[in-house]
C-alpha cells in the first residue's frame, strides 16, 4: 500500500484564477506599500491622501514619515474628526509587519466613515527602504537595506 503525502502548500488547493484575481484586486484597495506612498508624497502638489501614524508618542518621537498626522490608535474614535477631513483618504501605518496598530486604526477610521488604506511594512520598512524620516531632533535618512530595497531609491523591483 502506497501512501501519498500532499505538501503543506497544496493541502488546500489554490483558488480558481477568477477568485484569486478578485481577492488580490480587493487587497490593493486596502493596502499600499511604502515605495508607492513615498513616490506619491514626493510629487509636487497634493498627493490626494493624508498619512496617519497610529503609534505612541514615544514611537512618534523616535521617527515618523514627514508630514504624517500623529493619532495613536486608541484615540482615533475621539480625535479623528478634529484632525482629519472625511473627504480625504487616509493611509495608516504603525511600526511594521509585526504590529497591527495600523490595521486597528484603519478599522476604526472606516467605521467613522473615512476611506482608508494601510501602508504595508509600516515605519520599519519606510526606514529600511532608505526614505527620509523626522524625529524630534530633525530629519534623518539611513542607507537602504539591500534585502528590502535592492533597486534605486527603495524600489523593490516589483
Amino acid at each position: 500500500m502506497t501512501t501519498s503525502t500532499v505538501n503543506p502548500v497544496l493541502r488546500v488547493a489554490p483558488a480558481a484564477p477568477a477568485e484569486a484575481a478578485a481577492h488580490f484586486r480587493a487587497s490593493l484597495a486596502f493596502h499600499a506599500d511604502v515605495f508607492d506612498v513615498a513616490a506619491a508624497l514626493a510629487t509636487d502638489g497634493d498627493p490626494g491622501f493624508v498619512v496617519l501614524d497610529s503609534r505612541s508618542t514615544e514611537a512618534w518621537d523616535q521617527g515618523h514619515v514627514p508630514g504624517a498626522v500623529h493619532l495613536p490608535t486608541a484615540l482615533v474614535p475621539e480625535q479623528a474628526g478634529q484632525l482629519l477631513d472625511r473627504a480625504v483618504p487616509v493611509v495608516t501605518y504603525c511600526w511594521g509587519p509585526g504590529c497591527n496598530g495600523a490595521t486597528r486604526a484603519a478599522l476604526a477610521l472606516a467605521g467613522l466613515g473615512y476611506q482608508v488604506k494601510e501602508m504595508l511594512g509600516g515605519f520599519e520598512y519606510w526606514v529600511r527602504e532608505g526614505f527620509e524620516f523626522e524625529t524630534w531632533q530633525g530629519r534623518e535618512r539611513r542607507p537602504p537595506d539591500p534585502l528590502t530595497a535592492p533597486g534605486a531609491g527603495g524600489d523593490c523591483g516589483c
